[in-house]
C-alpha cells in the first residue's frame, strides 16, 4: 500500500511524524535509477552537457499585525503583495509567475519534441507560504510537471534544509531537521514516489561547512537522509593534495569530509562554476559554454563535461524578463544536438552506467582544510582542532571557519550575534526540553508546533537582508520558539 502524508496537520505543514516510513521508502529505492530509463540522450554520442538549477526562496516573517509580538506569521511573498508601494514589493507578481512558469514551459516544450531539462530548488517555507497565499494554481503547474511520467524526466527537484537554514552556523542537530521537515513537506505535496526521485541536494546559500566536524556532520546528514550527491560552488573546495582549486571542475568528484575523531565520510559532488549572478543562468550560460566543449578523461573512459550553475529563479530584470526566452531558444537548438541540457542525476546515471565507479572520481574537501591536516592527523581529537584553528588564525587573516559560500564578503555569523545569540538559546532549549525526552514523540501537535517555528526562526535572511527589521523578525521568531517550548514542555 502506498503510504500518502497529509499536506496539513493541526493547521501546520507536515514537517514530521513520519521518519521511519519515509526513511524506508528512500532506502528501497536507493538503487534504481530514476532518470536515465526514460532519457533518449545518447550519453556515448554527445561531446558536452549542461544543467541549470532554479532556486527559489520566500522567507516567513511575523508581519501579519501591527505588533510584532503578536503578528500572525506570513509569507514575505505575502507581505509584498499587500504592500507594493514599498520599496520593490511591486515584483510579488512577477514573483509569484516565476514560482509557476516551469510548469507552463516544460508541457509546450516536450509537445513541441524537444527535451528541456531544470533542476528545481524551493524552500518549504515558500510552499507553505504559496499555499497560506491560495496560490495553489502554482503548486498544480509544479505537481503536473513532477508527477506526469510524459514529462517528469525533465525536471529534477534538489533537497534542501526547509527553512533555507545556512549549513555553517546553523546548530547540527537542527540542520538534520530541516532535511528531514523539507522530505516530509515535499512528500506530502509531490508525493512518496516523487520524494523518491530526490538525489541531490542544494545547500542554501551554496555555503558549504569547512570546519571539520561541522563538514563531517553536514555530509553524514545528507547520506542518513539517502542523498547521493551535494551541489557545490567551486571556490568553497579544494584539492587536498596541495589546496587548489578542483581542475577538471566539470567532472563530478568526490567531496571527502574528515573531523577531529578521525572519522571519514563521502558524498558525489557536482561543481557550480563562477559565481551566482542570475544572469549567468538568465542568459543561458552554461549551454554556451558547454558548446565550447568537447569530451574529457575521466578514469580511462570518454565521458561529456557538464557544465552546471544555479541561481535565484525569480530576482532580478534579467531573470524575470529575459530567461523565458533564452531557455526557449537553448532548449530547442540544445534537444537532440551533441550538447544537450541534462539534470545532475541524469548524467551521474550515465556516467556510472558507463562502467566508472565512485571511486574513481577526483577528491575535493572543503576550503581551508589542508592547512589543518598540515598540522596534525584526523583523530588526534578536538582539543588539537580547536588549537590548530587558532594557530591558523594567527598565521593568516584570510583564514576562517565560517564556511564557504558563493560571495567572499558576505560573512553568516560576523555582525549578526544579536540574532545567532537567540536561536542559539532556542535551539539548546529545544534540544534539553524537546529532543532529549526519553517519549520524543514527532507526530504530536505540540511537536510540530516548535518544530515549524524554529525552522522558520533559521533562515537565512535574518542574518543576510541587514540589521533592522529583519534582526527584528529573526528574534520574534526565536522568542516565540522558546515561549511554546516553555508552554507545551514545562
Amino acid at each position: 500500500m502506498t503510504l500518502v502524508l497529509p499536506e496539513y496537520v493541526d493547521g501546520l505543514p507536515n514537517l514530521a511524524g513520519h521518519e521511519e516510513e519515509l526513511d524506508a521508502a528512500i532506502a528501497a529505492a536507493a538503487g534504481r535509477e530514476v532518470f536515465r530509463p526514460d532519457s533518449p540522450i545518447r550519453f556515448d554520442q554527445i561531446k558536452s552537457a549542461a544543467a541549470i538549477a532554479l532556486h527559489m526562496h520566500q522567507p516567513l516573517i511575523p508581519a501579519g499585525g501591527h505588533d510584532l509580538q503578536t503578528a500572525t506569521v506570513i509569507s514575505n511573498l505575502k507581505y509584498m503583495m499587500d504592500n507594493q508601494h514599498l520599496g520593490d514589493n511591486y515584483n510579488a507578481g512577477p514573483f509569484v509567475w516565476c514560482y509557476k512558469r516551469m510548469g507552463e514551459f516544460i508541457p509546450q516544450l516536450v509537445h513541441e519534441g524537444k527535451e528541456p531539462r531544470v533542476m528545481l530548488e524551493y524552500s518549504g517555507t515558500l510552499l507553505h507560504g504559496l499555499r497560506q497565499m491560495g496560490q495553489n494554481d502554482v503548486i498544480d503547474a509544479l505537481k503536473h510537471i513532477t508527477c506526469d511520467h510524459g514529462l517528469r524526466r525533465c525536471v529534477e527537484w534538489l533537497g534542501a534544509p526547509w527553512g533555507h537554514a545556512v549549513a555553517p552556523s546553523t546548530p547540527i542537530q537542527d540542520y538534520r531537521l530541516h532535511v528531514k521537515a523539507f522530505q516530509h513537506h515535499f512528500a506530502a505535496i509531490f508525493g512518496v514516489e516523487a520524494l523518491e526521485r530526490l538525489r541531490g541536494f542544494s545547500p542554501s546559500e551554496m555555503a558549504l561547512p569547512n570546519h571539520p566536524d561541522v563538514a563531517y556532520a553536514f555530509v553524514k546528514t545528507l547520506r542518513d537522509c539517502g542523498f547521493q550527491w551535494v551541489l557545490v560552488q567551486e571556490h568553497t573546495v579544494e584539492q587536498p593534495e596541495n589546496g587548489h582549486g578542483p581542475e577538471k571542475k566539470h567532472l563530478p568528484h568526490r567531496l571527502v569530509c574528515r573531523n577531529a575523531a578521525g572519522e571519514e565520510i563521502d558524498i558525489i559532488a557536482l561543481i557550480k562554476t563562477q559565481g551566482s549572478d542570475t544572469k549567468l543562468v538568465a542568459q543561458m550560460q552554461p549551454f554556451y559554454e558547454a558548446k565550447s566543449l568537447g569530451r574529457w578523461e575521466l578514469a580511462g573512459k570518454s565521458v561529456p563535461p557538464l557544465v552546471t550553475q544555479i541561481a535565484d529563479g525569480e530576482n532580478g530584470g534579467v531573470m524575470m524578463n529575459e530567461f523565458p526566452g533564452k531557455f526557449f531558444e537553448t532548449v530547442r537548438e540544445g534537444s537532440h544536438s551533441e550538447t544537450p541540457l541534462m539534470n545532475g542525476t541524469e548524467y551521474l546515471e550515465f556516467v556510472f552506467a558507463s562502467g566508472i565507479a565512485r571511486s574513481d572520481l577526483p577528491v575535493v574537501q572543503p576550503i581551508h582544510q589542508k592547512r589543518i591536516w598540515d598540522k596534525m592527523q584526523p583523530g588526534d581529537g578536538a582539543d588539537k582542532l580547536a588549537k590548530v584553528i587558532e594557530e591558523c588564525k594567527k598565521e593568516d587573516w584570510r583564514f576562517h571557519m565560517d564556511g564557504g559560500s558563493w560571495t567572499n564578503s558576505i560573512s553568516w555569523v560576523e555582525g549578526y550575534e544579536n540574532v545567532l545569540a537567540p536561536m542559539d538559546h532556542a535551539s539548546s532549549h529545544f534540544f534539553e526540553k524537546v529532543l532529549s525526552r526519553k517519549d520524543l514523540k514527532t507526530d504530536e501537535a505540540r511537536y510540530r508546533n516548535v518544530l515549524f517555528h524554529l525552522l522558520s526562526a533559521e533562515t537565512s535572511c535574518y542574518r543576510y537582508w541587514g540589521q533592522g527589521i529583519w534582526t527584528d523578525y529573526g528574534r520574534e521568531m526565536c522568542r516565540r520558539a522558546d515561549a511554546i517550548i516553555a508552554s507545551d514542555y514545562a
